[in-house]
């Protein structure tokens, strides 16, 4: 007799569904979980700090910032807030940090004071090492050089600027007034007073080199013109002679 074979049956698969619904339902927790933290107080901005500055009032800096507190804390990123920063005129760098939750802080450094300059109005501007004029408050302390006769927009004034920022504090305080003074062979060329009474004929493209010339006379002369331009030459101021009193008397009976 023939034995029967038994059937074989094809193998159930198993259904999918079960780990598909699974997946779609951790990531719909996934993303319900990015929108609840997103919205939740500890994703957003919670202090705005800013430090650093001189003359840039804070809230001008956090205006330009463009960052507040409320504001989304991944929004925007630190590089992005240092550019719109530096975009002030009177910002030389700036640094800015992100401290998880909610904190920003900006470190503003401004460009050096090295001049002041007197409005018509009386009001003292701070003169800073790129030449941006900014209001230098109710009562300064002039310590630095006082210019008069330029203006805002002289190409000439900036390179003033750089150049004045590279002379040492102990120098420098002791200018007491720069004008501008031009003549055919130096359109640079700038007269400087000092508070040792000394009067110095210079340019501004030659103040860097004859600095330390100038130094020297001031501590070994009496007070006098100094020139320093291609040829350097000293000359002592000549004490005004006393009027004859019988000379005076004569004129006055004319």
């Amino acid at each position: 007799m023939q034995e029967k074979m038994p059937v074989l049956r094809d193998p159930v698969k198993r259904r999918r569904g079960g780990k598909k619904l699974l997946a779609v339902l951790v990531l719909l927790f996934i993303v319900l979980l990015g929108v609840l933290f997103f919205n939740a107080s500890i994703s957003k901005v919670s202090t705005v700090t800013v430090e650093g500055q001189h003359y840039l009032p804070a809230a001008d800096i956090r205006k330009t910032a463009a960052v507040k507190a409320g504001d989304s804390f991944f929004g925007t990123s630190s590089s992005a807030i240092e550019e719109r920063i530096r975009t002030l005129k009177p910002v030389q760098s700036v640094n800015v940090t992100k401290s998880f939750p909610g904190g920003i802080a900006i470190h503003v450094q401004e460009y050096e004071t090295v001049a002041y300059a007197l409005s018509n109005k009386g009001e003292f501007s701070a003169v800073l090492a790129n030449g941006t004029m900014v209001p230098a408050g109710s009562d300064p302390l002039v310590d630095k050089p006082v210019l008069s006769g330029w203006k805002a927009d002289d190409p000439l004034l900036v390179k003033l600027c750089k150049a004045l920022a590279a002379i040492p504090d102990q120098a420098l305080s002791d200018f007491s007034e720069i004008r501008p003074d031009p003549s055919a062979s130096y359109s640079d060329r700038i007269k400087i007073y000092t508070r040792t009474r000394f009067e110095v004929i210079t340019a501004i493209s030659l103040l860097s080199e004859k600095i330390a010339t100038m130094n020297a006379v001031i501590e070994i002369q009496p007070p006098g013109t100094i020139t320093l331009l291609l040829a350097d030459k000293y000359a002592p101021f000549i004490p005004e002679e006393p009027e004859n009193p019988a000379t005076t008397q004569k004129e006055t009976t004319q």
